[in-house]
């Protein structure tokens, strides 16, 4: 059984992924990462990412490093869920620089709408700590689910209606 991964283990983790790497790519951190690294929550079950360009040695190196530091690593954002967000890229806030690795937490509207989607409580409760950080808002997710709802049925199991009532939901949550 793996450990939780807390705040300093994920760090030792960037700087694994970055020693790793022999050219340049981006990692954008997701899930219960972000939720770490922001501080809402002191652990996560697994390291959830995605690289922009794949690397090889990198995709090579993640079962040694995650064998080494006892952890979960996944392959996951949530442009493999839903429709990607216009402008993502650009509201991805720097996390940090280790060697040819510049790590970014994934856009929080599009984590935001991935939870809210996805309806888990521990999901919610990420949304609520969004939203009273101000990382998300309301309005302006909103409008970023309109944006891509015409595109959600690309992904069938995804129901707009029960997505849109789920949003609401959650925003209205206090």
């Amino acid at each position: 059984m793996r450990r939780d991964v807390d705040a300093e283990r994920l760090r030792d983790f960037l700087r694994a992924l970055g020693a790793a790497a022999r050219g340049e790519t981006t990692v954008y951190l997701t899930g219960g990462t972000t939720a770490v690294l922001k501080g809402w929550r002191e652990s996560t079950m697994d390291v959830d990412l995605k690289l922009e360009p794949d690397r090889d040695e990198v995709l090579r190196a993640l079962p040694r490093i995650k064998e080494e530091l006892q952890m979960n690593v996944e392959l996951a954002a949530p442009d493999g869920f839903l429709p990607e967000l216009p402008g993502w890229r650009e509201r991805s806030p720097f996390v940090a620089r280790e060697g040819f690795v510049t790590f970014r937490h994934y856009d929080f509207y599009a984590q935001a709408l991935a939870k809210v989607e996805r309806g888990h409580s521990r999901d919610l409760a990420d949304v609520r700590a969004m939203l009273e950080m101000r990382l998300v808002v309301p309005d302006r997710l909103r409008g970023l689910y309109a944006a891509i709802e015409p595109s959600l049925y690309r992904f069938p199991a995804v129901d707009p209606a029960t997505f849109r009532a789920a949003l609401e939901e959650a925003l209205a949550a206090p």
